[in-house]
C-alpha cells in the first residue's frame, strides 16, 4: 500500500525528507494483520500517490450527504453497505468505464481472502487504580473491583464508547464511556468489601468501656 501525507498519515521522516519513514507501530500492526506493506510515495511527487484520495471524496459527497446521522458505527456500517448496494457499485466508475459491480467480480478471484476476525480498533490506555478503586477514563472515574485499588491495570475503549478494565488478561469491569457531567459510573458489588471494612466496628467487652468512663 502506497501511503501519502508524510505530516498527518501513519509515518514520520525526519525535516528535510530525507531518511527512511518511520510507521506507527499500531499501523505496522494493522498492515501484518491485513497481509499488506506499507510504502510511503515521494515528496513533492504528487504523480507516486495513488488514487484513493478521490474516493474519500466520492464518499464524502455522496454517502454523508445521503446519510447524515448514526446511532453506533454499527448503524453506520449497515449504512454503508446498502449504500454500496444500490448506489455506489451499479455506477460506471468514471476512470475504468466500468460497472464498479462487475470489475470487483472480475478482480475478486485474485484478492486474498479477509482475515477470519477484524483488526481490533479499540484504544488501549494504561492506568492506576486509585484507592478508592475507580479509574479515571476520558474525564470521568469508573469502579473496578476493591481488590485492585492502587494496582496498575489496562483500559480498552471502543469507537463505540465501551470501557473494559484489564488486570493482566483478564477483563474486571466493564462500563458504557459516560461524560464527566454524568457523574462517576459505580457498579456496587465492586466496592462491597471496601464499604465492609469502611462500616465495620471493633467489638470490646462492656468492661472495656465502663473502664473508659471512670477516667472522665
Amino acid at each position: 500500500m502506497v501511503w501519502g501525507g508524510r505530516r498527518r498519515g501513519p509515518g514520520r521522516q525526519s525535516e528535510g525528507g530525507g531518511g527512511a519513514v518511520q510507521f506507527h507501530p499500531r499501523f505496522l500492526d494493522l498492515a501484518g494483520h491485513y497481509g499488506f506493506r506499507p510504502r510511503a510515495c515521494r515528496p513533492a511527487r504528487a504523480q507516486t500517490k495513488g488514487k484513493d484520495e478521490r474516493n474519500v471524496g466520492y464518499v464524502k459527497h455522496h454517502f454523508f450527504v445521503r446519510y447524515r446521522a448514526f446511532e453506533s458505527w454499527a448503524h453506520l456500517n449497515q449504512l454503508a453497505e446498502q449504500w454500496l448496494r444500490e448506489e455506489a457499485d451499479p455506477r460506471v466508475h468514471g476512470t475504468v468505464h466500468e460497472v464498479v459491480a462487475e470489475r470487483f467480480a472480475r478482480e475478486a478471484p485474485t484478492l486474498q481472502p479477509l482475515p477470519p476476525r477484524r483488526y481490533d480498533t479499540a484504544y488501549w490506555e494504561a492506568r492506576q487504580v486509585g484507592w478508592d478503586a475507580y479509574v479515571e477514563v476520558r474525564g470521568n472515574r469508573y469502579s473496578v473491583p476493591g481488590t485492585l485499588a492502587g494496582q496498575p491495570v489496562r483500559v480498552r475503549i471502543t469507537l463505540d464508547g465501551a470501557v473494559a478494565v484489564y488486570d493482566g488478561e483478564h477483563c474486571v469491569a466493564q462500563h458504557a464511556l459516560q461524560p464527566a457531567a454524568q457523574g462517576w459510573v459505580t457498579v456496587p458489588d465492586h466496592h462491597a468489601g471496601l464499604w465492609a471494612d469502611a462500616l465495620a466496628v471493633e467489638r470490646r467487652p462492656l468492661a472495656v468501656y465502663e473502664e473508659v468512663a471512670t477516667w472522665s
